[in-house]
């Protein structure tokens, strides 16, 4: 029995299973995906700590990186299409890729696959650490490393999620996260303001039953690249005058570096979010995500044995 395929050794069988162009669920097409890469009985039913299934969990992780490059698309929840990204990585790598291989044609400005989506410096500082020092960390070490690994991959999905959803969705779900944060106290509320002639204002949060305290919000759902400038700001607090002396200020993209010092040298106090810390906050504080495991490290009692 030849060794399983890593979650990289699965991203080709994915793609020729759905090389033909149909609209498959994944649970349809991770058998097919089993089939194509020669998965013995064995294989099929070797099984996680936690119970999952492995060849199901690597292939899991290969759809969600080959979907996040551009290689799939997700035409609805939970099923997945190739795109033409994905069949020139068939063509490119007829024997299979790497991870770090797809990413690199991602930097070139010519290639249908797409820049990978995550937190550069994070990514960065990860692809620079030697292999070798992986067997150096404690175990512990190995599970946080993992799981940073499945938050950049799901603060993709969010701002992906957040990006294809109308405006009244997005100013919905920042309030609903200034929410789950606390900051609308005890007995506080939180609301969107009308669609129209909100006058720069997206969203309420009352902190106390009768409204004396208010937290006043602007949401920009802006595509990657399309960045927030002075201008947004200044309409910002403009619309704030007379009102409060501080607001928040969100985006699913980032912030020029005039936006920025324009919100650090105005008077009145405005805190900026982009989409890293908008994703960040988001999985830290449970808004559009739910726990999928729970993993339990156990030590000894030294109660007991006292």
């Amino acid at each position: 029995m030849t060794g399983m395929p890593t979650w990289e050794g699965f991203m080709l069988p994915v793609l020729r299973v759905l090389e033909d162009g149909k609209v498959r669920h994944w649970r349809e097409f991770q058998p097919l995906v089993a089939d194509e890469a020669n998965l013995d009985a064995d294989q099929r039913n070797e099984r996680l700590s936690s119970g999952d299934l492995k060849f199901e969990n690597r292939i899991g992780w290969a759809v969600s990186f080959l979907n996040n490059v551009g290689a799939l698309e997700r035409p609805k929840r939970g099923h997945y299409r190739i795109t033409e990204a994905g069949r020139e990585l068939i063509t490119l790598f007829p024997n299979g890729a790497k991870e770090r291989d797809i990413k690199a044609l991602g930097e070139d400005p010519t290639s249908p696959i797409r820049v990978y989506q995550s937190t550069a410096k994070k990514t960065k500082v990860k692809e620079e650490t030697p292999t070798s020092e992986v067997s150096t960390m404690t175990p512990l070490e190995q599970v946080q490393t993992g799981i940073d690994r499945i938050n950049e991959e799901v603060a993709v999905e969010l701002l992906v999620r957040l990006q294809g959803k109308e405006p009244g969705f997005f100013e919905q779900a920042v309030v609903d996260l200034l929410l789950a944060m606390g900051y609308g106290g005890t007995n506080g509320t939180g609301n969107v303001t009308q669609l129209s002639n909100d006058g720069g204002i997206d969203g309420v949060i009352d902190q106390d039953i009768l409204g004396l305290n208010r937290v006043y919000i602007q949401a920009k759902r802006y595509a990657p690249g399309n960045n927030v400038g002075r201008p947004d700001l200044q309409a910002f607090v403009g619309a704030l005058s007379g009102k409060a002396d501080s607001g928040v200020f969100i985006t699913t993209s980032n912030f020029s570096d005039g936006a920025r010092t324009y919100a650090e040298n105005v008077p009145i106090r405005i805190i900026l979010i982009d989409g890293d810390r908008l994703t960040n906050l988001m999985i830290r504080y449970g808004v559009g995500v739910q726990v999928r495991k729970t993993f339990k490290a156990v030590e000894i009692d030294e109660d007991f044995f006292a």
